[in-house]
């Protein structure tokens, strides 16, 4: 059975090059199962996947296996979160098939012509246990796994590492800054998270390291016990006039490392939790999603108001250690 994105039966998420669309800022997929909301997430610390024989110009199956190994330990290194992955070994299945198998591995698809990596989920509709995940590499693109990147592919290593990330658990992320190119679309001229959905150029191996935001939001699903006791979070509740505001991208500064990470409020009393932070001060900002396809991050019938001007929290915000921060109110204006 086949759904729709952030079903209980299978999602899916993409990896685009050049074309600007909305995101998720650290944030878990959340599905309903058992008629209740829960994280998407493996239930055991340690997931087991294969890599497809299918090889393309210039990347063996071999190759492919070293490079999607290595982006695998990068996450597996988090050193705050418990989650490991295991090599099962080559397989002549292809990523997308129902099969019980989490499969890695090129697939020819013209068809998503701005799609260069994809990953799709089988998940228990009962418990909303992740049970399969697999990823397609979409071989109408050039690839490459050269130590420093290939001015005319893509780094499969860095693609690779955003789409564990989703294979993880973890949706995208809106910590990313683009501009407009030539010849359409965009190119990515800074991200704060390996989760944006706009893949840095050809050539670019920016991708292949982990940022403060991507370090939370593994850790927040898979927190070692250190973790747990030494981390906090930071909830609150936006409001425009007075009214809880759905939707708003809320954005956590710490000014003793810079390290940036962001969520967004999602429940209709405009309230936002951003978890598993380390203890110290932070700097809160909220901003409309107003430079963004906003049906890309919600449910078309919610109702998402961007019509307000940039905000900051009145006061630098306290992460305890083990602990919430208590209610942050922060009141938005129209523009």
């Amino acid at each position: 059975m086949r759904c729709g994105r952030f079903s209980p039966c299978i999602a899916v998420a993409t990896l685009i090059a050049m074309q600007a669309q909305p995101a998720f800022a650290y944030l878990e997929f959340g599905i309903t199962a058992g008629g209740r909301q829960v994280k998407l997430k493996w239930p055991q610390a340690n997931v087991r996947y294969s890599v497809s024989t299918v090889g393309v110009a210039g990347v063996s199956a071999t190759d492919f296996q070293a490079a999607v190994g290595r982006a695998f330990a990068t996450w597996e290194a988090v050193p705050t979160a418990t989650i490991t992955y295991t090599f099962g070994g080559f397989t002549s299945a292809l990523p997308g098939r129902d099969d019980g198998l989490s499969t890695l591995g090129f697939q020819s698809r013209p068809d998503l012509d701005r799609v260069l990596a994809q990953t799709n989920f089988v998940v228990d509709a009962a418990t909303g246990a992740l049970v399969e995940s697999d990823i397609l590499f979409n071989s109408a693109f050039l690839w490459s796994v050269a130590p420093n990147g290939d001015p005319n592919r893509f780094d499969l290593e860095s693609i690779a590492l955003h789409e564990i990330g989703h294979m993880s658990g973890l949706g995208h992320s809106a910590l990313g800054e683009t501009e407009l190119r030539a010849g359409g679309g965009r190119l990515v001229t800074a991200a704060e998270t390996v989760m944006f959905p706009i893949a840095y150029a050809v050539g670019s191996i920016a991708g292949r390291t982990l940022r403060a935001d991507d370090i939370t939001g593994i850790t927040d699903l898979y927190p070692s016990g250190d973790a747990s006791a030494e981390r906090g979070s930071i909830s609150g509740r936006v409001t425009k006039n007075g009214t809880p505001l759905f939707g708003a991208h809320v954005v956590a500064f710490d000014p003793v490392t810079r390290a940036i990470v962001g969520s967004f409020t999602l429940d209709s009393q405009g309230q936002f939790t951003i978890a598993s932070l380390p203890a110290g001060p932070r700097v809160l900002r909220v901003e409309p999603l107003d430079d963004a396809d906003v049906d890309g991050f919600f449910d078309a019938s919610r109702n998402v108001d961007i019509n307000f001007r940039v905000a900051f929290a009145d006061r630098v915000v306290v992460v305890p250690r083990g602990g919430d921060s208590g209610e942050v109110a922060i009141a938005v204006v129209a523009k």
